[in-house]
């Protein structure tokens, strides 16, 4: 491969697999001016950014070594979380949501998947895709998907999370990547949200982003039984870039008197303007 930019759509809003001089297999996924992913196709357990390092924190202390998951991703980008869902679960199924048959179609031949990776793309929103699984059939659903470097209305309304629980099992997990800054407005809604849909939750983000300091992820959990907090916020705190974890009476204190967003009044995340941060 050319240490060159490959190139999908030119531009300012464009789309770019950038190489990493380090590695002679690694690229960045950049579209516009975010970067969206990041994947050694050599070593794909290895998770440059630090929010995708977090939301493995939580998926692997959820699951137990070597289990067969049902996964579904809603947003699939360069698909970082289902190849390394694929190397560390290898027996896994896994579904990715990514209307982007364009991208999919530029990932895959420049990214090429694992032969029996497990993973299988529909081109589809995560929305349609998700009314489309029949009841209880997912594990894990991974919500981390974005326009540009914003999330999509439609993902964090109420009644799609109520959608997204009724094809999780009854152990099943929710994840949701997420960016805000204090005082986290957007946040609270869909930490309402979930809260009412699922009766256990953790959110997970960097001190600085949670007192306002500046724009980062937001990562949120909701499980149908109870989560292993402990473990999430011991691995979250080992990492260079630590994260707090909140919970229980913390967490009640951030939602206040917050009230999820419905389809009626459903916002996209905030706009990081030149703040931006890796994403996806």
């Amino acid at each position: 491969m050319s240490s060159a930019n490959l190139v999908l759509r030119p531009g300012r809003d464009g789309a770019f697999l950038v190489p990493d001089l380090a590695y002679p297999r690694a690229f960045t996924l950049r579209i516009g001016r975010t970067d969206q992913s990041y994947v050694d196709l050599d070593d794909p357990r290895r998770l440059e950014f630090d929010y995708v390092q977090r939301l493995a924190d939580v998926l692997d202390s959820v699951i137990e070594p070597a289990e067969r998951l049902r996964v579904v991703h809603v947003g699939g980008a360069a698909m970082t979380l289902p190849r390394y869902i694929a190397a560390t679960q290898p027996s896994s199924a896994q579904i990715v949501l990514e209307p982007d048959v364009e991208l999919t179609a530029f990932v895959r031949r420049h990214l090429p998947l694992p032969v029996r990776s497990g993973i299988k793309v529909r081109d589809t929103d995560g929305r349609r895709g998700i009314a489309e699984l029949r009841d209880g059939y997912a594990d894990l659903v991974i919500i981390d998907a974005f326009v540009g470097a914003r999330v999509p209305a439609e993902l964090t309304t109420k009644e799609f999370l109520v959608d997204a629980r009724r094809i999780l099992s009854d152990h099943g997990v929710i994840i949701l990547n997420l960016t805000d800054r204090g005082p986290l407005g957007y946040t609270r809604r869909v930490l309402a949200g979930v809260g009412q849909v699922f009766p256990h939750v953790l959110l997970c983000a960097e001190s600085s982003t949670l007192k306002g300091r500046r724009f980062g992820n937001v990562i949120i959990a909701g499980g149908a039984t109870a989560l292993p907090c402990a473990a999430i916020a011991e691995r979250a705190g080992q990492s260079p870039f630590p994260y707090r974890v909140l919970r229980g009476a913390r967490l009640n204190q951030l939602l206040s008197d917050s009230k999820p967003f419905s389809i009626k009044d459903a916002e996209e995340s905030p706009d990081p303007s030149s703040r931006l941060k890796h994403l996806a």
